[in-house]
């Protein structure tokens, strides 16, 4: 199958219709619907978990918002003293050349510091996060008195003493923010909302699966068993404890998918074709777990089971510029399947936000007759 361009992103709201096939299953046959009194235990283990390190910042997404708020603090500043356009973007240039490397060798030191520092009590913590900024932006400041031929700072006490203050205050408003990302997204409320999406399965595929197994019990007792040791594999996994199953491997889902497909093989026979392009570099990503199984039970429903004459799958992991790449792609089937409201989808998404922030990607969409699910996450 060549390649076809890149699919476009898929929001929140464009996922209703059109999923895997042109439509997405009901809320209830999404593969995560919900199963009765079999919900794991939410709160006992992640309330037992301390809370997040406000020194965690080794995550784009930080970096990228500290970035953002540096440079507006740096524009208004720059717009008090500047007397015209030109004026405020050289003051704007000469102020970025100081602070973007004392921001980036502090949130480099906090990163690689942030064990040490998160046994501190909160006194001392405060204590090195303004030191570090005073330091690294007398330091920024120095070198860049060195790069424009000018007289170095340390014989210039006032603007000295405002550069490490300058520093320092921009230390604390960044170490304020970290710490209130951290209340907020501490791990007892993000695992309690991967408990929610994690624990839900599809009924009718367990009755389905039962029924296979009761149908093959007499004419072949060891399929029949093959089927019953894949189904518990799937069990195992979906009603796991999420406090301590808060990530997956690539190679797990994989190998969970491939036992997905094993049982829907029995039931569509060569009507269901997979090809699997499987990269072992890649198999050290790490994912929330139940992640791949819906995106392929969803190809299966949709690009599969409504054709009579069945279908093609593919799954491909690959390492392409540090990131993992991950897709599903299934043929899509002349007459579409019922209706949905991209519950799958958007349960996929969701999972990968919580756990990658802004250094996942997901696109999913229709690319003439293949339906497209693609997603990067890094190595």
């Amino acid at each position: 199958m060549n390649r076809a361009p890149e699919p476009t992103d898929v929001g929140p709201n464009a996922i209703d219709a059109d999923a895997a096939g042109g439509v997405e299953s009901p809320p209830l046959s999404t593969g995560f619907g919900s199963f009765g009194g079999f919900e794991p235990a939410r709160e006992s283990s992640a309330d037992m978990q301390p809370e997040r390190s406000a020194f965690d910042v080794c995550h784009v997404g930080v970096v990228l918002r500290a970035v953002l708020f540096l440079h507006g603090v740096l524009a208004l500043g720059a717009a008090f003293v500047a007397r015209d356009v030109a004026g405020w973007g050289l003051l704007l240039t000469e102020a970025s050349g100081v602070g973007m490397p004392a921001l980036l060798c502090w949130l480099l030191t906090a990163c690689l510091a942030q064990r040490r520092l998160a046994r501190l009590p909160i006194g001392p913590q405060w204590v090195a996060a303004t030191l570090a900024g005073a330091a690294w932006g007398l330091a920024a400041w120095w070198l860049w008195g060195e790069l424009q031929w000018a007289a170095s700072p340390r014989a210039e006490g006032l603007r000295t003493l405002a550069v490490a203050a300058t520093g320092a205050a921009m230390a604390a408003a960044f170490f304020h923010w970290l710490r209130q990302r951290a209340r907020l997204e501490r791990p007892a409320a993000t695992t309690a909302r991967l408990a929610e999406l994690q624990s839900r399965i599809r009924p009718h595929f367990l009755f389905n699966t039962l029924n296979t197994a009761i149908a093959l019990v007499r004419i072949d007792p060891s399929r029949a068993e093959a089927v019953l040791e894949d189904l518990a594999e799937l069990f195992r996994v979906a009603l796991g404890d999420t406090g301590a199953q808060a990530a997956a491997s690539l190679r797990d889902e994989v190998e969970l998918a491939r036992r997905y497909l094993a049982i829907e093989q029995i039931r569509f026979g060569e009507r269901l074709q997979v090809r699997w392009e499987i990269d072992p570099q890649a198999d050290g990503a790490r994912l929330p777990p139940l992640l791949l199984q819906p995106l392929v039970e969803n190809a299966v429903k949709h690009g599969i089971e409504p054709s009579p004459r069945g279908g093609t799958m593919r799954v491909r992991t690959r390492v392409r510029r540090g990131q993992v790449e991950i897709l599903v792609a299934n043929s899509v089937p002349q007459q579409a399947s019922v209706p949905g409201h991209g519950m799958a989808l958007r349960n996929v998404r969701e999972r990968l936000r919580l756990m990658h922030d802004v250094a996942a990607d997901f696109r999913a969409g229709r690319d003439g007759d293949v339906y497209r699910v693609q997603i990067v996450v890094p190595l």
